[in-house]
């Protein structure tokens, strides 16, 4: 025995150790124990975009379901930020799958103002407005904003698959936005 290596206190794992011990045994136990560390960090960015206290704690539910399979299948290199990216995505799925959109605006979503009421007899109308405003964005503005909001990558991936630098996709990202804000309003006068 090495004298000089402290013993662990129980409960004290990293989450690098609970994440092995959890794909080599299939513990939901485990787990579970690992999620816990974070699902205030979770509630918090479901109360965010759910904007409802009820749908949120269900998210925090689904999103432990999702990582039962999820964490099997990737390489997670820190748990706390692939954690979080796959709760804001979750809650963005649950906004998109149209289950949710009476309680956020799609302008919400996208950091706009709102421009157009999204009461459920124009939802349609909106969505094919925001959908031809996005047609008529240059090609990196389009791809860049395509790759952000509707394939939820963020700005390293973007940069990775398009070859564009990161602050390239940033100014494509936020000048694609202002051009959609501008085309909006356009399209609502």
């Amino acid at each position: 025995m090495n004298l000089f290596i402290k013993p662990k206190k129980p409960g004290t794992s990293t989450d690098e150790e609970l994440l092995s011990d959890y794909r080599a045994n299939g513990n939901l136990t485990v787990l579970g124990s690992l999620y816990q560390r974070y699902m205030q960090l979770i509630y918090g960015i479901c109360l965010k975009y759910l904007k409802d206290e009820e749908l949120a704690k269900d998210a925090v539910m689904g999103i432990f379901e999702e990582l039962v399979d999820k964490v099997q299948k990737h390489d997670i290199k820190q748990f706390r930020n692939w954690v979080y990216v796959l709760g804001r995505n979750y809650c963005l799925m649950q906004l998109r799958s149209g289950k949710k959109l009476d309680l956020v605006n799609l302008d919400e979503v996208m950091e706009f103002t709102p421009l157009v009421h999204h009461d459920d007899n124009n939802k349609e109308e909106t969505l094919k407005a925001l959908e031809s405003c996005i047609e008529k964005l240059t090609g990196a503005q389009k791809q860049s904003i395509d790759l952000f909001y509707l394939k939820e990558k963020c700005y390293k991936e973007i940069a990775e698959i398009t070859g564009y630098t990161l602050n390239e996709v940033k100014s494509y990202i936020q000048n694609g936005k202002r051009n959609l804000k501008i085309c909006l309003e356009r399209n609502s006068a």
